[in-house]
This record gives structure tokens, sequence and C-alpha cells, in this order.
């Protein structure tokens, strides 16, 4: 069965990201994959930094969620735009991933993964502009980014009471942009 980890670069309460990736991990689950859902508030790690990598080893929440990117076959990613780019959190995170430990293959956590990447702001672009960063920085590090990709503009207008997407349109968008994902991964590992 395919394993796609969704996640956000938000770990805002009430985070307009976390919601739109949890309808896209609904998506991916309607299509048949095994969906784990996680929110980086719940692996808190410091600022990557060289000397204390090599002083201390990867911290074990870092190690954590590296080990979940490790075993996805792919990846939904939602991130807020913070000045055109990624947050420091998302990309901190990325980053520890990356580390290369024991006898585990360079960039392990990434390369031959597929993504399905999207943004979502209360603004009238939806974020658009971290896609094209963020795009860059996955298929850098190895991971083939679906051509598909979603901003969801005025989110703050698609969600009910609770913080869940409910406009008919968006979550058709959203679920299929976790099956697309779904699809390739799965292509991708027949091979």
């Amino acid at each position: 069965m395919t394993k796609i980890l969704a996640f956000s670069g938000s770990a805002r309460k009430q985070s307009f990201n976390q919601a739109v990736v949890e309808m896209a991990a609904e998506g991916a689950r309607e299509a048949g994959a095994d969906v784990t859902v996680v929110n980086l508030a719940d692996y808190a790690m410091p600022m990557y930094h060289q000397d204390e990598e090599t002083e201390f080893g990867i911290p074990e929440k870092a190690q954590a969620f590296k080990e979940l990117l490790i075993a996805a076959d792919g990846f939904l990613i939602a991130s807020p735009e913070y000045n055109s780019s990624y947050p420091a959190l998302l990309k901190n995170a990325i980053d520890w991933a990356s580390r290369k430990t024991n006898d585990e293959a360079v960039l392990a956590a990434y390369r031959g993964k597929v993504a399905g990447i999207m943004a979502a702001s209360s603004g009238g672009l939806g974020g658009m502009r971290v896609l094209v960063v963020l795009r860059m920085l996955l298929e850098n590090l190895g991971t083939l980014v679906i051509p598909n990709q979603k901003a969801i503009a005025k989110v703050n207008t698609l969600l009910d009471s609770s913080g869940r997407v409910v406009d008919e349109k968006t979550v058709q968008q959203l679920k299929a942009l976790g099956a697309e994902t779904v699809e390739l991964a799965r292509k991708i590992n027949a091979d």
C-alpha cells in the first residue's frame, strides 16, 4: 500500500495550512493510500546548527520526523507564505531530515519520493509565491513534485467554525491533489 505523510509548515492553532493538508490527506485516503497526518508542533527541534549536530547528533524529534519521511512513498505539504517564501519552521524540519545518519543513503528522506504541494492564506493570492520556492527546494533534494499544485485564496471564508474546509469546489480540488500524489507515487514504486 502506498504510504503518504501529510504535514504543513505551520504550528499555529487553527492553521489554515493544516486544514488544507488534512483535506488533501482525505483525498489520498480515498485513493487507497495509508496516510499519516502530523503537525510539526509535535516535532519541536532546535534550529539546525552543524556544530551541534556534530557534538550531539540529530535531536530525537528531528530523527522521529525523518523516519516518518523515510517510511513514506510521498508527501502532502502545505506551506504558509512568509515574505514570498516558506517559514523557518518548515525549512528547519526539512534541513534536519536531510542529514545522513549511520548507513542510510544520502537524502534517504527525499530521493525517489513524490510530493503534492499547496498553500493557503486569507489573502487574494493564497500563498502562491511560496509554491515556487518550495517546489525548487524539494526537487533539489530529489523529490518529484507533481505538476498540479493549489494556492487557496481567502481560505478563511472557506472553513466552518471548527476550521475544516467545507467549500465544495475547494474540497474537490484538495482531494484531487491528494489522489494525484498517490497515483504518481504508485507508478514510481511499481517500477
